[in-house]
């Protein structure tokens, strides 16, 4: 079965697809599953490295097209011949030494990590887990202003978030783009770049009229998109327990992470389509 005029769907992952825990709910799965088979485009949009984010790509049965990582500054497409799960379609880098000298010297005890533009991570303090590709090695710090990067992330566990936001503030970070998470965590992008730049690729390349975009996401770093959405006549829906400021840049409100906020998006897409038209 398929539609004539699909709908562009873009979701986050953490904290919007998936739990902390990263627990995958079933019912989100087949909603997600239900929306494509009808010939809707699911695009997964996350902060995560394409390494990380392939996984969960697969878990909620997304078997080809594209897929924006980290931030939007590289978009993959998901490959089940390739020996990794994808393809790397693009990649967008800068160079991190203006924006990691000024941060190093008002943040010294933050944990700094580069994504370079093969995918890897280099990084000077542990990290979660989940937090960097696969393939990360530890290096000095003066080694991470070396080389072109597609991403700057500083942590920085020990300090408050609302200290952290003033640091931030006062570097200014005018030369890049940058998203900060619900923790003292800043992901540093291209000046430009943002899942709300690589969307609007995706939704070029598709042929999606801009008024057929839904964007749901939890975090700072889905503001950008639901932006995007919002200027075109689009929708954008946030997460229920995501941060009141990325709520008041939302069209609507949705349920948690925990009530299964997506299915429920996802679940009334008829009458939203309806509603719309």
């Amino acid at each position: 079965m398929s539609i004539e005029n699909p709908w562009l769907i873009a979701i986050d992952i953490d904290g919007t697809l998936v739990h902390d825990d990263g627990f995958l709910s079933p019912v989100v799965i087949r909603e997600v599953q239900r929306v494509r088979e009808l010939g809707h485009h699911v695009i997964v949009a996350t902060g995560r490295a394409a390494a990380n984010a392939i996984p969960v790509v697969k878990d909620v049965g997304i078997e080809y097209g594209h897929v924006v990582c980290s931030n939007g500054a590289v978009t993959v497409e998901v490959d089940s011949s390739a020996r990794e799960g994808y393809v790397v379609r693009e990649v967008i880098g800068f160079d991190p030494q203006p924006v990691l000298s000024q941060l190093i010297e008002k943040l010294p005890e933050a944990h700094f990590a580069v994504e370079d533009i093969d995918g890897t991570y280099r990084f000077h303090k542990p990290f979660p887990a989940y937090a960097l590709g696969s393939k990360n090695v530890e290096t000095p710090l003066d080694q991470l202003m070396h080389g072109e990067v597609s991403r700057v992330v500083v942590l920085s566990p020990e300090q408050d978030v609302n200290d952290f936001l003033a640091v931030v503030e006062e570097v200014g970070l005018h030369s890049v783009s940058y998203a900060i998470g619900y923790t003292a965590w800043l992901d540093i992008s291209p000046q430009g770049v943002s899942k709300a730049s690589a969307l609007e690729q995706r939704r070029k390349a598709l042929n999606v009229p801009m008024d057929q975009v839904i964007c749901i996401g939890d975090g700072r770093n889905d503001i950008s998109m639901f932006e995007w959405a919002n200027s075109g006549g689009g929708y954008s829906f946030a997460m229920g327990q995501g941060p009141d400021e990325v709520k008041a840049a939302a069209t609507m409100v949705t349920s948690s992470v925990e009530e299964d906020g997506v299915a429920k998006v996802l679940s009334g897409l008829e009458g939203i389509i309806y509603s719309h038209n």
